[in-house]
């Protein structure tokens, strides 16, 4: 979601046409398939993890390394690229890092062993950091106000489009075709991508004054390190790993670096202090909100049917994949009715039927499979059409009414900010929801074991009825009898997953409350989107 370029980026110099005339519309176009295969990319990986680790015989530890170095390899160029937009503009970045991702996409399949693979890995993800952050920095400074509100539909369309796809179509590949297309369909259409930059992102001058790039550099390997430390911080235990520490104690210190560099020699593309109000911040935070909510359907429910369930992959893509199709219907409405609307009603009504929702689904048991997800699903979806849509045009406004179009460094920095939170606030969520889950299946998992206890009758009893089940696939009684009680232990460790579950949706109905609660401080905004089509 880069929401992060809500203002779009206006740089003091007038763009410079290039000799053949290029239409804004297929450069829209352009940023919206490079959003969609980027979402796609790393979605892909992180699903098709387990199949690329059993078809190329790479170890857990080693394979877990691959989304983390995707991901920060996005967080460093992600940000990064923002201000560096501010210089260049769109074309000359979006061009080569579009070539450079299609060949690393190509190559990946053909890696002769896994350090190979985890470098092209890097530079893919280096790439493709870039299409995020420049997507609706474009769409707003290219498209006609009146407009604008339905750029902001699309592009919501096409990244929980994706995103709702990605395990289905992950499932499909290692099932009816090959493992390779994990990395190929981006290979297959980044191309067209970039045919549609040539047509439709014109060049222009390079912005003065020149910035210095080692500041964002210090803040933008920190930002990588940090990442990857709450990446793998759950796998390696945390501070107990030296590997951990030493990402921490590293990311900790460039960032460090950076503020001191800020401090010696401010940057001129970098106005921290337009970030000081009570609404950017306010509106900041919905992007971590609408992403936690959005585990909901992305880890939560996934992670039951695989775990209780022992879904396939395809068998879990089928079971979420279908509401893509209403969502996109959805989000058109929802992007008509806020031109005749306050945004912020619309925000607000999206994370009460998300929460609503959650709500449903913390009653989840062992007996639930895809189908009992599914109507509540539904309605999730439309929430989260809403929370979207409500969100990135409510930050839009308010980045207009401050003035981000007023200078470059005004619309870098907002731009950077959301976009800085939306891939470390999401990654924030992640870690945060992993490690509660984690915790709390551990304290069911105690407090279950209270009660089943060898020598307890009521144990005894349960273990003699599931030996009685398997005695016709047993040798003889005491195997039966083993059996029965490893049957139990799978029992009571289910048990604890599917409570821990219900508990992590309860958590998204508490974050998602005290946001609304903050949703009261915000003061009223001065615009809307009806008054820019009625401008334009």
């Amino acid at each position: 979601m880069t929401t992060s370029e809500t203002t779009g980026q206006s740089s003091p110099s007038k763009p410079v046409q290039p000799q053949s005339t290029t239409n804004p519309y297929v450069g829209i176009l352009a940023v919206f398939l490079g959003a969609g295969l980027a979402t796609l990319s790393s979605r892909l990986l992180s699903v098709g993890l387990p199949d690329l680790r059993g078809t190329l015989g790479i170890s857990f530890d080693d394979a877990s390394w691959l989304p983390t170095a995707f991901n920060m390899a996005t967080m460093f160029s992600g940000v990064f690229i923002v201000f560096l937009n501010a210089f260049w503009g769109p074309r000359r970045i979006l061009l080569p890092a579009a070539a450079i991702f299609t060949t690393a996409s190509f190559l990946l399949p053909f890696a002769p062993n896994y350090q190979v693979m985890l470098a092209l890995v890097i530079v893919a993800g280096l790439a493709s950091g870039t299409f995020y952050s420049l997507t609706m920095t474009f769409v707003l400074t290219n498209l006609p106000k009146r407009l604008i509100i339905f750029g902001i539909a699309a592009y919501a369309a096409d990244i929980v489009f994706v995103s709702n796809i990605a395990t289905l179509l992950e499932g499909w590949y290692i099932d009816y075709l090959s493992w390779r297309w994990i990395f190929w369909t981006a290979a297959l259409f980044t191309p067209v991508m970039m045919v549609c930059i040539h047509f439709g992102i014109p060049n222009r001058t390079n912005a003065e004054p020149r910035p210095s790039w080692l500041g964002f550099t210090y803040f933008s390997v920190s930002l990588a390190l940090l990442y990857g430390a709450l990446d793998q911080g759950q796998r390696l235990d945390w501070l107990n790993s030296g590997t951990i520490v030493g990402m921490l104690v590293a990311g900790l210190f460039l960032l460090g670096a950076a503020i001191v560099r800020r401090m010696v020699q401010p940057n001129p593309v970098l106005n921290l202090k337009f970030l000081n109000t009570r609404n950017i911040i306010i509106l900041a935070t919905s992007i971590f909100v609408f992403k936690f909510m959005h585990l909901a359907a992305i880890v939560l429910v996934p992670g039951f049917l695989s775990n209780i369930q022992h879904y396939r992959p395809l068998e879990t893509g089928h079971t979420l994949a279908w509401v893509a199709l209403p969502m996109f219907v959805v989000v058109w409405l929802v992007a008509t009715v806020i031109i005749y609307a306050n945004s912020r009603p619309v925000l607000a009504l999206g994370l009460t039927v998300g929460a609503m929702c959650c709500w449903l689904w913390s009653h989840v048991d062992t007996s639930w499979s895809g189908n009992s997800f599914e109507i509540v699903e539904l309605l999730l979806s439309l929430g989260l059409a809403c929370t979207y849509i409500g969100l990135v045009s409510s930050i839009v406004l308010e980045g207009l009414e401050a003035g981000a179009l007023t200078s470059a460094s005004n619309a870098a920095t907002f731009s950077g900010f959301m976009h800085l939170m939306r891939i470390f606030g999401g990654q924030i969520g992640v870690v945060a929801l992993t490690r509660f889950i984690a915790v709390r299946e551990q304290f069911h998992s105690n407090m279950l074991g209270l009660y089943v206890q060898r020598g307890s009758w009521l144990t005894d009893h349960r273990v003699r009825m599931l030996a009685g089940g398997v005695l016709s696939r047993s040798t003889d009684g005491q195997e039966a009898q083993q059996r029965g009680a490893t049957l139990l232990g799978l029992q009571v460790r289910a048990q604890a997953y599917t409570l821990a579950t219900s508990d992590g949706f309860v958590l998204i109905v508490w974050v998602v409350i005290v946001y609304l609660l903050m949703m009261l401080l915000l003061r009223p905004g001065k615009i809307t989107f009806n008054d820019l089509r009625k401008m334009q």
